[in-house]
């Protein structure tokens, strides 16, 4: 979703500020299921009461004790030592959970797909909590009401919730499936002031988060981003104060596009980039440059202040088709070092500021802060990383940019939650420069020296069983704390993708052990986790609220 600004050019379709219809698609799903429990501690009285869809063949499985993330002990049903937990999963809700009017969409059907992720093993869910929807009808003015009824949902369900303070736009990325733009007061204050909102070269906004270059500025109906930030925070926390720490297990803060750490360097909307472009650098609306200029200055450079560099190329442009990106190119020189480490702190000190405000706030809650770094895997291979760079992570072949990011997190306790954990290089187009493997490596090893915890997701929808063992076997050498998989809709029900993810559950729990379906199972059955016939014993109540779209 888009809006007109006051500037020349825009990749995005006019907005009228004032509409509440936002656009949505369906994806809910009819699920099939047995029930395998797998309990949090906090929530054993729930689930103990909860209402299986089918009864286990098995003796119920050992409750854990309580920890949010990482592998935990449990109880030894045949005695003796304890064994290891394994890797939390959690599903992606979908988008459009809360719909426009603050109210849960399709609940039937969610409920029936809640049961259906608790009975194959999942430890929660996660959602985004859409700071256009919440805080809608202005400043202050908070709507909770549809995200209270969803969280009594998922403790009814004896799940365990993810929550995302998305500060950002739905709509114009990559599996985008509806749109909600940012509240209407602050597109008001877009309109007015188009500077507030991220600009490339070309002058082309994007309203899809506030630009960090303002981040301290009361640009926001007399407050400054970070403050609205706070408000919101603050106020969500005491909302669901008796939730924190036991079904709200952690609170993901979103700290740009996507609700990712970077700038909105690839924005997909109206074909402004496509796979495998640089992207450009966001670094032209005016308090950004106020602060280019006041860095270059103090290096002693004024003349580095004026602009972001003139040899970046576009958006769908390769490395070596720019001078500043090829192999030797300006990215190398001492002015490059300059802008980038400019460019990336800027980023650096946006999230540290955010983290900061979200720690204080959620301290004492026994929730666990979290933070999402995207994984921008194309050109890896090369010199200069060149999507990176215009992401804002200064990596190069010679400079490590995730350690910084890994160190920041760190100091606030945050989870680095990284991306692309399914992709294989081999998988990658050869023309790409990709290595998501060693991508993943190196943020893997950033995390193991900063101290900070691990958590994964996968970027893209996958359902195949290489996806599922790629994901496996970075859990287990990566030590993920929990894993997030997107995500829940008609797709992950179908019959061969739910029996595959079942098993992949499974294999997290048991960190490791090889992703594939039982032998027993070959004939491509019904037949899911305790090797039951889900389809029988699914109750008509129950199916029908599933099938519900």
């Amino acid at each position: 979703m888009a809006l007109t600004l006051r500037s020349s050019t825009s990749f995005l379709a006019p907005l009228d500020p004032s509409s509440s219809k936002l656009l949505h698609k369906p994806e809910d799903a009819p699920p099939s299921c047995v029930a395998v429990p797998q309990a949090p501690a906090r929530l054993r009285a729930l689930r103990a009461a909860a209402q299986a869809p089918l009864a286990p063949m098995e003796a119920p499985a050992p409750v854990p004790a309580e920890m949010l993330h990482g592998q935990v002990q449990q109880s030894h049903a045949g005695g003796g030592e304890p064994r290891r937990g394994g890797v939390p999963v959690y599903v992606m809700l979908p988008l459009d959970t809360v719909g426009p009017g603050g109210q849960v969409l399709r609940a039937r059907a969610l409920a029936a797909s809640l049961m259906a992720l608790r009975s194959a093993g999942v430890e929660g869910v996660m959602v985004d909590v859409w700071w256009g929807l919440v805080e809608r009808d202005g400043p202050g003015q908070y709507d909770w009401e549809g995200y209270a009824e969803l969280v009594r949902m998922v403790e009814r369900a004896g799940l365990r919730l993810q929550m995302v303070m998305s500060f950002h736009q739905c709509g114009g990325n990559v599996g985008d499936s509806c749109n909600i733009p940012l509240p209407p007061w602050v597109l008001e204050e877009v309109n007015a002031n188009p500077d507030i909102v991220y600009t490339d070269r070309s002058g082309r906004r994007n309203p899809e988060y506030i630009s960090l270059g303002c981040d301290t500025l009361p640009v926001l109906k007399g407050r400054t981003p970070v403050q609205v930030y706070s408000d919101y925070m603050r106020s969500f926390r005491d909302r669901f104060s008796e939730y924190l720490g036991n079904v709200i297990a952690e609170i993901q803060v979103g700290l740009g596009p996507c609700g990712e750490l970077r700038y909105p360097s690839y924005p997909e909307a109206n074909g402004t980039w496509s796979f495998p472009g640089i992207g450009e650098f966001q670094c032209y609306d005016k308090y950004m440059l106020a602060s280019l200029r006041s860095a270059a200055v103090a290096a002693g450079h004024e003349n580095w202040g004026t602009s972001g560099p003139h040899d970046a190329g576009e958006y769908k442009q390769f490395p070596e088709e720019t001078g500043f990106f090829r192999r030797d190119g300006t990215w190398s020189t001492e002015y490059g070092h300059f802008f980038l480490s400019w460019y990336s702190g800027m980023l650096l000190e946006h999230g540290d500021r955010v983290l900061a405000a979200a720690e204080a706030i959620f301290r004492g809650t026994g929730a666990t802060l979290s933070a999402k770094v995207a994984g921008i895997h194309w050109h890896y291979r090369t010199r200069s990383h060149a999507a990176e760079l215009t992401a804002g992570y200064y990596n190069t072949r010679h400079h490590d940019g995730y350690e910084p990011i890994a160190r920041m997190l760190a100091r606030h306790g945050a989870v680095l939650n990284f991306t692309c954990m399914e992709m294989k290089d081999e998988q990658q187009p050869g023309h790409a420069g990709c290595s998501p493997e060693l991508l993943v490596q190196q943020v893997r090893a950033a995390a193991r020296t900063a101290g900070v915890e691990l958590a994964g997701e996968n970027a893209l929808e996958r359902y195949d069983e290489q996806a599922f063992a790629q994901v496996a076997s970075t859990a287990a050498s990566a030590g993920l704390s929990a894993f997030t998989y997107l995500r829940m809709n008609r797709n992950l029900f179908d019959g061969d993708n739910w029996r595959r993810f079942v098993a992949f559950v499974k294999t997290m729990a048991d960190t490791g052990a090889r992703t594939a379906l039982p032998r027993c199972d070959t004939g491509h059955s019904d037949l899911y986790v305790g090797f039951l016939d889900a389809a029988k014993e699914w109750s008509a109540p129950e199916a029908e609220a599933a099938a519900a779209l």
